[in-house]
């Protein structure tokens, strides 16, 4: 068996590792029989809840992501019922679109990923990690990539030219990532590894939104938007010169924008638009 909360908000990263749940939202979507067993007449066994599994979950069916743990010192608070939590190291954020797609196999219902509320189920969650989740992908040799993704929700990336003329560029895609609620950075304003490529392909591969910039057919932001579209991101792409989109992305749509002050107003609306549709806002 296994806990499951789902909370509107994705709070699980927190330091605090507390929180709480509407005691009228305590068991739903949990089989009758089920409930019963953490039950003693009008009382709440509460304390048989910790001795299984949990997983955390925010609303949504898509990038937002889950994470595998326990629950301690569960208590009846009012309406809520307060929790203590703590997440298990070893297993790695999962997107909830995998969960969806095993929702099945893990006796959950569409609409328990729109609601909160706190169930258990009768799923060993550890033996279907192991079998339905976990799978390895292949690794590069010239840069490393972790085994497992940890998608930063608020991150997006911008790989451009360094050249100080792509500063202004850069400001408006800061611009747009903050009016979304994200954080746009650069690989020049990082330096975690001994090599750039190393830390360009960390932050692509942290990424929620990649914007490339394809102005001057720069061979090292081709080798990037290739790198960002390998790895499942969402890649936005902008240009000044239709002519510098390679044949290779010729199908995509793409921004097209001036480097003037008007230019930059419209990139910065359109890349606003862009970012509000992948993010679902």
């Amino acid at each position: 068996m296994f806990n499951l909360i789902v909370r509107s908000v994705n709070s699980w990263g927190a330091a605090t590792g507390k929180e709480t749940m509407p005691r009228e939202r305590f068991f739903e979507y949990t089989d009758e029989h089920i409930s019963d067993q953490f039950k003693q007449g009008d009382d709440l066994l509460l304390d048989h809840l910790t001795r299984i599994p949990c997983l955390f979950m925010a609303e949504g069916i898509g990038v937002e992501l889950a994470y595998v743990g326990q629950i301690s010192r569960p208590r009846i608070t009012g309406k809520e019922i307060s929790f203590d939590y703590v997440l298990d190291a070893e297993v790695p954020p999962l997107p909830n679109s995998i969960i969806f797609a095993n929702r099945t196999a893990l006796e959950m219902e569409g609409l328990e990923f729109s609601r909160n509320h706190w169930a258990v189920k009768d799923v060993d969650l550890y033996r279907f990690l192991l079998r339905n989740v976990r799978p390895r992908r292949q690794r590069p040799v010239v840069f490393q990539i972790p085994e497992h993704e940890n998608i930063d929700l608020t991150l997006a990336s911008a790989m451009m030219p360094f050249d100080a003329s792509f500063n202004p560029v850069h400001d408006c895609i800061s611009r747009a990532a903050q009016s979304v609620g994200l954080v746009c950075r650069r690989a020049d304003n990082i330096w975690q590894h001994p090599t750039i490529i190393q830390d360009v392909v960390s932050l692509i591969d942290r990424s929620r939104v990649v914007v490339c910039d394809c102005t001057g057919r720069n061979p090292n932001v081709f080798y990037e938007a290739g790198i960002a579209h390998s790895l499942g991101r969402e890649v936005i792409v902008i240009t000044q010169n239709k002519q510098d989109i390679p044949f290779d992305l010729g199908h995509l749509r793409y921004i097209h924008y001036l480097n003037n002050t008007q230019g930059l107003a419209g990139l910065e609306a359109a890349l606003q638009s862009r970012m509000q549709t992948i993010l679902g806002h």
